[in-house]
């Protein structure tokens, strides 16, 4: 029986050792991350949210919206500074991303971000703007157009999710965690070293068929995504997308402005017919184009992301 106890002790001991040393690593990288790529923006203090944003440039307002597990950061490769040379944009960390807070208890959901961002634009009198949406940026930007119709001039979609994927694209299987204290657990232990020793992998899944940038690390804030606080906010922003997209779907009939779409044929994260030529089957407003390349285009194909915005305000 003493023996037993002891094993018992011994095991508990080093799980104890274990756990301690990969919060304290956590922690540690945190803190680097953080200090590679700091927050440049303003904070804006909303109802549920505390949003932080890049305010570049003057003229006629663009509003960007990034993806899951990203920040405002994937928009910053390029697409930022060529759109401010004529426009004023406006590129924000969408809810509980990047460097904004989102409250304990409130809800993930596209409808939920689409009206901290509705709040946004009337934060910062804003009027009617054109809204630009990557990947599930895309669906949330989608989202405030429906429901706050008043708010949106325009959209532009760079490979956006529009419908209901069968299956959780590989790249981002490690986000399906349900129990919010789950969540909490292993992004505080065994998530930060399980995404450092998968980054290749990961990233090859999310540029495929083009090459990661070097800049994607720092300027694009992709070592952000080592903070527990992003790894939470996007388990949560990926299982609250069933909540609302479907409800969305029936609803692009409604859809009466201008919506312009950017696909790379070699997507690998979000298919190209189903999220883009599908769309533009149910909305007459909007167009596909298809381009050589993978899902990360505001990153791999800034000038090109740049100035299929621009093309689009320009008519706007």
């Amino acid at each position: 029986m003493g023996i037993v106890i002891g094993l018992i002790l011994i095991l508990a001991v080093s799980l104890l050792v274990l756990v301690t040393g990969l919060f304290l690593f956590t922690h540690n990288t945190v803190r680097r991350a953080e200090m590679a790529s700091p927050a440049k923006g303003t904070f804006v203090d909303l109802t549920d949210v505390r949003l932080h944003s890049l305010d570049a440039g003057s003229g006629s307002p663009i509003l960007l919206i990034h993806g899951l597990s990203s920040q405002l950061g994937s928009f910053n490769c390029g697409v930022i500074d060529r759109l401010a040379e004529k426009f004023r944009v406006i590129a924000v960390d969408r809810p509980g991303s990047g460097y904004s807070a989102r409250h304990p208890k409130a809800l993930a959901t596209l409808d939920a971000q689409a009206d901290a961002l509705a709040e946004l634009i009337g934060k910062l009198n804003l009027e009617k703007t054109m809204v630009v949406g990557h990947s599930l940026g895309g669906a949330v930007a989608l989202a405030l157009a429906i429901r706050h119709p008043d708010k949106v001039s325009g959209l532009c979609l760079i490979a956006p999710l529009t419908h209901m994927p069968e299956v959780v694209p590989p790249a981002f299987k490690a986000l399906m965690i349900a129990s919010p204290h789950m969540r909490a657990a292993i992004a505080w232990t065994f998530a930060v070293p399980a995404m450092i020793v998968r980054r290749q992998e990961t990233l090859g899944l999310l540029f495929g068929p083009e090459k990661v940038t070097r800049e994607y690390t720092t300027k694009g804030g992709a070592l952000l995504n080592l903070r527990p606080s992003q790894f939470i906010a996007s388990s949560a922003d990926l299982y609250a997308i069933p909540a609302n997209l479907s409800t969305l779907e029936n609803r692009y009939t409604e859809i009466e402005i201008p919506v312009e779409i950017l696909f790379g044929r070699g997507d690998q994260i979000l298919n190209p017919v189903s999220n883009g030529k599908i769309f533009t089957e149910k909305v007459s407003t909007a167009n596909l184009t298809l381009v050589d390349g993978g899902h990360m285009l505001p990153v791999t194909q800034a000038e090109l992301t740049a100035d299929f915005i621009k093309s689009f305000a320009d008519r706007l």
